[in-house]
């Protein structure tokens, strides 16, 4: 198969599936798989006798259960074992486990192994943001929404921007694995976590090799910037569907902001604002159970948070007094009054005055924000490659007890991760807790995909090009399904569909 034919499948391989009603007009429309994410979902469409929207819904139909997998293990593998969760988050769970670990064994790191520790993280950030935003979100741009699947993708991309650029975005990015090699141990998986520290020092060769890597970074985050500029910003099509209502979702934010109440990615106190910027509440810590809630649907794998200081369950509703929040760049710009690195600034300043108020609810500004978010993470590390500390050798404040609890919260390029671990005098694992971004963003992706295909889909006309306005609504929320399935429902909710010989739905069997 030629490589072309397996990005086409790979990120343009939809099935759509329509099943009629006794009028003869379509009754549902299902787009499985969705494309370009991570990890398997599928999206319900229910038409009403006019062919227009009644209802939609995204559904998670995988299940991956890390929660149980780790219940009698020692905290100390811990790291290394949440970082296999999922290929692309490794650099996230690890860290986040790393920080829990830290409470549990009661030690805070060094200032070395701290540094280190961010500059590490920080390099996974520009590399996760620079491979979602060229291979899954701004194909769709590039190459155009309406542009034959077998193109609207990262190799349709590269053609449409010159190889040259290609290779030179793929190189840059590179370095940040290279980056994360060096510090984490290994370029998938890494094995530096200590509780109170981090395995791997920086030489001052090491550290003279890296700070060039890290001029090389910052150049993509202004060359990405450069990019949404000159293909969405100048567009005045694209710019309609930046700030139209059929990719508009309210819901409240939440964000991690330092001491300045600027944004904070390795560690920070939480902050949540409604609908309309106003504080909800911070917190740090197990202070997390006081804020969020999870529910289960038979129908997900995918459990829904809601804040509980604003009230009860009450469903997937958007606007004034919802309890459903998002996370990720975009609502870490609605939540934090500015960027913590100069150039990163000046930007979120931009964005912030194109939309003119604040919070903003247009889910495709999630894009600008990623890709100021590059651009401030190798900023970031610009800053730590010149700490006099990142070159010390007091990597390691070694435990001499166990607590027995702890909660690691970052901001992940996602939104924000929480793993809360509780063990036995030993320092097993009894108990796990992780909210993964994507979780938290459930209930918004839900309500985006059904803003989405309720403008779109008129009279039951559905194109391929429809399909894609659709998922459009989900791909800047940068979905990872792997990460975000832990919720066991009692029974694995099953579907079963029964074909005669050519192709004709026999029967239709679900146990929920």
């Amino acid at each position: 198969m030629k490589i072309k034919e397996v990005f086409s499948k790979f990120f343009g391989g939809r099935e759509k599936k329509e099943e009629i009603g006794r009028n003869g007009k379509v009754k549902k429309i299902e787009i499985n798989p969705i494309t370009r994410l991570e990890g398997h979902g599928k999206i319900a469409i229910f038409l009403d006798d006019s062919g227009n929207v009644d209802d939609a819904f995204f559904q998670v139909v995988e299940f991956r259960g890390y929660e149980k997998f780790l219940q009698g293990m020692p905290m100390e593998e811990v790291p290394r074992s949440v970082s296999t969760i999922c290929g692309v988050c490794r650099g996230v769970h690890f860290t986040a486990s790393m920080k829990a670990m830290d409470g549990v064994f009661g030690v805070e790191p060094t200032p070395t192994a701290r540094k280190l520790r961010e500059l590490f993280y920080m390099a996974h950030y520009v590399e996760d943001h620079a491979v979602i935003l060229y291979a899954l979100g701004f194909p769709d741009f590039v190459v155009g929404p309406e542009a034959d699947p077998a193109k609207r993708n990262v190799v349709g991309l590269i053609e449409a921007v010159g190889a040259e650029t290609g290779k030179l975005v793929l190189n840059k990015r590179r370095l940040a694995v290279k980056i994360f090699e060096l510090l984490g141990g290994k370029p998938n998986h890494p094995v530096a976590a200590l509780p109170g520290g981090w395995s791997k020092t920086l030489t001052e060769d090491e550290r003279k090799m890296v700070a060039g890597w890290i001029d090389e970074l910052i150049e993509l985050g202004q060359l990405t910037l450069q990019i949404f500029e000159d293909v969405v910003l100048k567009n005045e099509d694209y710019m309609k569907l930046v700030t139209g209502d059929m990719y508009k979702v309210v819901v409240n934010y939440m964000g991690s902001v330092d001491e300045q109440g600027r944004i904070a990615y390795y560690d920070g106190l939480q902050k949540v604002i409604d609908t309309e910027g106003n504080e909800i509440g911070t917190f740090r810590g197990k202070e997390y159970l006081d804020f969020i809630a999870e529910r289960t649907l038979p129908w997900s794998y995918l459990k829904f948070p809601y804040q509980k200081k604003v009230g009860g369950w009450d469903g997937i509703k958007e606007g004034q007094g919802t309890n459903l929040y998002a996370v990720g760049p975009l609502p870490r710009l609605n939540v934090a009054g500015g960027m913590d690195t100069p150039e990163a600034q000046k930007h979120y300043e931009k964005f912030h005055s194109t939309f003119g108020s604040r919070p903003v609810h247009f889910v495709l500004a999630y894009h600008w924000a990623r890709a100021i978010e590059l651009l401030s993470a190798a900023e970031r590390m610009k800053e730590l490659i010149n700490d006099p500390d990142i070159t010390g050798t007091d990597n390691w404040n070694k435990p001499d007890s166990v607590v027995g609890e702890g909660v690691g919260i970052i901001e992940a390029p996602r939104g924000t991760l929480i793993h809360h671990y509780v063990t036995d005098d030993k320092g097993v694992v009894t108990n796990a807790n992780l909210i993964v971004a994507t979780t938290h963003n459930n209930g918004p992706i839900n309500l985006a995909i059904k803003n989405a295909a309720k403008h779109f889909i008129k009279d039951g006309n559905v194109s391929e090009g429809i399909l894609n306005y659709v998922e459009m609504a989900f791909r800047p929320y940068d979905l990872c399904l792997a990460c975000a399935t832990h919720t066991v429902t009692g029974v694995f909710p099953l579907e079963m569909e029964i074909y005669d010989c050519e192709g004709r739905l026999q029967k239709k069997l679900r146990n929920f």
